[in-house]
């Protein structure tokens, strides 16, 4: 379920004093029903790289097609990622922050936790079209449960970026993130049963 932008920028989450020249891009409840520390749980099924098994055919198509363009025009290339053209946020984290979780790294997607903590986790990558935050926060569901929260936080760069980010922008709503979440609280659903059977 998309959420309005209060449900990321009322919480006193740490990325706000991180990423302040960013813009808040989306937030998404996540169909993830847990405790109060089951964080990291969520963290890990994102870095895991499992999530292609649910993907649709239409998912896989764009994001394909996203990678080969890539290639085509160079949006990916080393040089524009993340510590070349733009440097990381953990240049900008606090101490406790940097001596903190880092979280851990990602096996098949081009991103690169930031930090973590017992109820907030980023993660950022970088190309010549963007620099984009990746945050889930772990909130509580009103209910005396808890489930993910996830924010997409960007930084366009310059006019390209920002006309390639309202290009792609109806796909994301129509067919990506639909996917994605449906893809997300699937793999939730069989993790969870394992842990049950175990």
């Amino acid at each position: 379920m998309k959420l309005p932008a209060t449900a990321h920028t009322s919480r006193p989450w740490r990325i706000h004093e991180i990423a302040a020249d960013f813009t808040l891009e989306d937030v998404w409840a996540l169909p993830t029903p847990g405790g109060p520390d089951e964080l990291d749980r969520l963290v890990r099924q994102f870095t895991s790289g499992n999530d292609a098994r649910a993907a649709s055919p239409m998912e896989r198509f764009l994001f394909a097609a996203r990678w080969k363009l890539g290639k085509l025009f160079g949006w990916d290339k080393p040089g524009e990622g993340v510590g070349t053209r733009v440097r990381t946020l953990r240049d900008r984290l606090p101490a406790d922050l940097r001596e903190g979780p880092r979280g851990p790294a990602f096996r098949s997607h081009p991103f690169t936790s930031v930090y973590q903590t017992h109820d907030e986790w980023a993660a950022e990558i970088a190309n010549k079209t963007v620099h984009a935050v990746l945050h889930i926060g772990w909130v509580p569901d009103g209910s005396g449960g808890y489930h993910g929260q996830m924010a997409v936080l960007v930084k366009p760069n310059g006019l390209f970026g920002t006309l390639y980010m309202a290009a792609i922008k109806p796909f994301r709503y129509v067919w990506v993130y639909p996917a994605l979440i449906r893809s997300i609280g699937a793999d939730w659903e069989v993790n969870s049963r394992k842990d049950r059977s175990s």
